[in-house]
C-alpha cells in the first residue's frame, strides 16, 4: 500500500511542480519575448516529464501486479491445503461409519440368530 501512495505522491509532486513553474512564468515580471522563450523551454520539457511520470506509474503497476500474484498464489496454497484436509476428514468419517455399520449388522445378525434359536426352542417344546 505504501508503494501505491509513494507513486501517487510522486505523480502529484511532478504535476504540482509543473503547474507552479507555469504559473510563475506567467506572473513573473518579464518581457513577452522572455516569457515565450521560457514557456517554449517548459513545453519542450513536458514530454520528458510525461515519460518520467509514465515510468513511475509503470513501476508502481508492476509492483502491484507482483503483490497481487503473490497473494493469489498464497490463497491457492491455502485452498489446496483446506481441500486436502477436508478430503482426509471425509475419508476418515466414511471409514468410521462403515465400521459402525459392520458392527451394527453383526449385532443385528446375532440378535436374529438368537431370535431364531429361541423360536426353534419354543417350537421344539410345543
Amino acid at each position: 500500500m505504501s508503494n501505491k501512495r509513494s507513486g501517487v505522491f510522486f505523480g502529484g509532486l511532478m504535476l504540482g511542480a509543473t503547474i507552479g513553474a507555469l504559473t510563475g512564468l506567467l506572473v513573473a515580471p518579464r518581457t513577452g519575448r522572455e516569457t515565450r522563450k521560457l514557456l517554449k523551454k517548459s513545453a519542450d520539457a513536458l514530454p520528458e516529464l510525461a515519460e518520467d511520470l509514465s515510468t513511475s506509474v509503470q513501476i508502481q503497476a508492476d509492483r502491484l501486479s507482483a503483490n497481487a500474484l503473490r497473494n493469489w498464489d498464497e490463497t491457492l496454497d491455502r485452498l489446496r491445503d483446506a481441500i486436502a484436509a477436508g478430503l482426509d476428514a471425509s475419508l476418515r468419517e466414511s471409514q468410521l461409519l462403515k465400521r459402525q455399520n459392520v458392527v451394527e449388522t453383526r449385532r443385528a445378525d446375532a440378535e436374529t440368530e438368537e431370535d431364531s434359536d429361541s423360536l426353534a426352542q419354543q417350537l421344539e417344546r410345543s
